[in-house]
């Protein structure tokens, strides 16, 4: 039943979709729908406005409508909804194995002395949880909480012969192509990513090509409508597999 009430109106234009009244809406009544904030629906929004002090553009505010009245349980039954989703995240459609969610343990001393070591070759994989690819890699994923987060050219791996132990070991990686990946969608999943999984560092290795550059503008974009400032190493590396430079990325 529709009443008169106060509740939040969003202002597209001025929206930048930087994800901060999401955190701060208790209610779980927004969400990041291509590029800007979104109300799932009226019922979930108790018209209190929290949310109106986080946004840095001012596009949200609070008017007075005829609006779905709000649903305290429906609210709840959407937040335990998602707690769930989060503590058991659903298999991809079809079952595909490549993007389900696996984090592995590290190898143990014992272990790790036990594996046949040639001279020159490497020890062993530095890689911690399964998929990679960022388009496979969802916001919620339980390894990215709190990470060390490595975004890397996908190229990087096949380049760079000491990947596993100088840039990989101790790590969360998410992998993809700048040049070939959508850019949009990439930008809103490190927004979300960046948002609400508390990560605590990111080192961007990217090749020496122009247009691995895209990788500096996804990330940067990310950070901006994240509202957060985490700490950015940049490493390049050349077609011959060279460390070029490396070095902290101006937020």
């Amino acid at each position: 039943m529709k009443i008169m009430r106060k509740i939040i109106e969003i202002d597209e234009s001025l929206c930048n979709g930087c994800g901060q009244c999401i955190i701060s809406c208790a209610e779980g009544a927004l969400q990041i729908v291509d590029g800007k904030a979104r109300m799932l629906a009226e019922k979930y929004c108790d018209g209190l406005g929290a949310c109106l002090g986080e946004c840095p553009t001012g596009a949200l505010r609070i008017i007075e409508r005829e609006a779905e009245d709000f649903d305290e349980e429906a609210v709840e039954e959407l937040l335990s909804k998602r707690d769930e989703a989060k503590r058991h995240p659903a298999p991809p459609v079809g079952g595909c194995p490549s993007a389900r969610l696996q984090t592995f343990a590290p190898a143990t001393p014992c272990q790790t002395a036990n594996i046949p070591v040639q001279l020159g070759a490497a020890t062993g994989s530095a890689l911690s949880h399964w998929p990679v690819q960022i388009r496979l890699v969802p916001p919620s994923a339980p390894f990215l909480k709190g990470a060390d987060l490595l975004i890397a050219a996908d190229c990087v791996p096949v380049a760079y012969p000491d990947f596993h132990r100088d840039l990989l070991s101790g790590k969360v990686v998410m992998l993809g192509c700048p040049k070939f990946d959508e850019v949009e969608n990439a930008i809103q999943k490190f927004t979300e990513i960046f948002a609400t999984s508390g990560i605590k560092s990111i080192t961007m290795a990217i090749m020496e090509v122009p247009c691995c550059g895209n990788m500096r503008y996804i990330v940067s974009q990310a950070l901006s409508r994240s509202g957060q400032a985490i700490p950015v190493q940049e490493v390049i590396i050349s077609a011959r597999g060279e460390r070029l430079r490396q070095g902290g990325v101006p937020s």
